[in-house]
């Protein structure tokens, strides 16, 4: 009998291992579309940038795209606050399923309208409106996302689990490259500026409709389930009718600030180091397109393959060491890696100048999710998660590109290495003073104070 029973208990446990697996996958395959529809806008704004704004030298045009790229950020603190809260109220997966639908529409957008020749300022116009909606919808798909895969994570695992969410994150950068890449071999220089640009976008909102199907499939969390049961129930403990909103956000201040001052070094270093690098090769070090198109994306495989490697690590070792790690090696190599890779074109030379960055970089992103996740309750977790981190994207991720060419339009490019530098050093403080968030147990329905 006691034979049987401990039989029983392993298939059920076995069965609640494939169940999380799938669950992680559903809601991480649709987080990669999500992410390649945003990144594509900087893997091919190089082609496209001349199509939507008047002829100008090549600096000038990428400011612009730059500027609608740092727009779209805008939106996100918005995406944040009306997603989270929805996602709080009315469910993870609603919410999932909603951000995605929402994206496929920005990039349909720009896959369709026609270039400023064509149409004259209605083109920038209609590719802000696209932006304004892709930024809506990753701003929640960030904060539902991280929420729920920490949420359905195993206990004692979440750290390894959630780090998919980053895996999925770059993996949809490294669609979109190497879409870039294979667009390269097949199309002259003259049709990826024509029109070879837009395939990346008609892909992007084709693949929303996969992700739609498999995300009708997945579970809600059994977090979200119970605060939802409790409050139905009229049990105020679990958030009651606040459930969701800023006033119930405002009474966590020191996590929402915590939200801020981790992720403002973690997000400067990781858009500089991914989306804007690839500018940064042809632009200042003079590397050709396509050769810089290559050394992104094999650097970036690298990256993804770090993801789960830091994210188990930090299960056995806890998270405020590895933010720490990656406070002090952050700081430090800022200012050398760009100032050698502004001096070189060698291509080999530029991937390890790239590539040893983005590997102290899994050490913020690794985590960066189950993080803010950890702070909050499940009755306010999307929204605690998703608005502060927004706001603080917005003003430092999403204004990374465009501080950079601004430094280097003014011929003092080298002023952003240490702008990037003094917010890491900014995070560093955080991260030291800052307590565990992990203990290994489920994520249950009250904070931590």
């Amino acid at each position: 009998m006691a034979t049987q029973t401990t039989t029983a208990g392993a298939r059920e446990s076995r069965h609640g291992e494939r169940r999380v697996v799938s669950n992680i996958l559903r809601g991480s395959i649709g987080n990669l579309i999500e992410w390649y529809d945003w990144y594509a806008y900087t893997a091919f704004s190089v082609y496209f940038a001349a199509a939507f704004f008047p002829s100008g030298d090549q600096t000038a045009q990428l400011l612009n795209t730059a500027a609608v790229f740092a727009v779209g950020f805008l939106m996100r603190p918005i995406g944040g606050w009306v997603l989270g809260r929805y996602a709080d109220r009315r469910g993870r997966r609603a919410a999932l399923t909603l951000s995605v639908t929402l994206m496929a529409a920005g990039s349909l957008i720009v896959a369709l309208t026609p270039s400023y020749g064509a149409i004259g300022v209605a083109a920038p116009v209609l590719l802000v409106a696209a932006r304004l909606l892709q930024g809506l919808s990753v701003g929640g798909e960030y904060s539902t996302s991280a929420t729920y895969m920490s949420e359905v994570a195993s206990p004692g695992r979440r750290g390894y689990y959630s780090s998919f969410q980053y895996v999925t994150l770059i993996a949809g950068q490294l669609t979109a490259l190497g879409l870039q890449i294979v667009l390269q071999q097949l199309l002259s220089g003259t049709q990826m500026e024509s029109w070879g640009w837009r395939i990346a976008f008609v892909v992007g909102a084709a693949g929303a409709i996969v992700v739609l199907w498999l995300r009708r499939g997945m579970d809600e969390s059994e977090s979200f389930e119970r605060v939802a049961a409790a409050a139905e129930g009229g049990d105020e403990k679990d958030g009651g009718a606040a459930r969701g909103s800023l006033r119930m956000l405002l009474s966590y201040p020191r996590q929402c600030l915590i939200v801020v001052g981790l992720t403002m070094g973690g997000t400067l270093f990781f858009y500089t180091y991914t989306t804007y690098l690839q500018k940064f090769m042809v632009n200042t070090s003079g590397i050709a397109k396509p050769t810089a198109a290559w050394i992104n994306f094999f650097a970036l495989l690298v990256f993804v393959v770090l993801q789960p490697v830091m994210g188990l690590l930090s299960d056995r070792i806890g998270r405020r060491p590895m933010l720490i790690g990656f406070g002090v090696l952050g700081a430090i190599v800022v200012v050398p890696s760009l100032t050698l890779l502004s001096h070189t074109s060698d291509p080999v030379y530029a991937f390890l100048l790239m590539v040893g960055p983005l590997a102290v970089s899994s050490l913020y992103t690794s985590i960066s999710a189950v993080v803010k996740a950890e702070l909050f309750p499940t009755s306010i977790r999307a929204l605690g998660v998703g608005l502060p981190y927004a706001l603080t994207v917005a003003l430092f991720g999403g204004t990374a590109e465009y501080v950079a060419l601004w430094f280097k339009d003014a011929g003092h490019e080298s002023w952003y290495f240490y702008y990037v530098t003094a917010c890491v050093l900014v995070s560093l403080l955080v991260y030291i003073r800052m307590r565990e968030t992990s203990d290994g147990s489920p994520l249950e329905s009250e904070a931590k104070d």
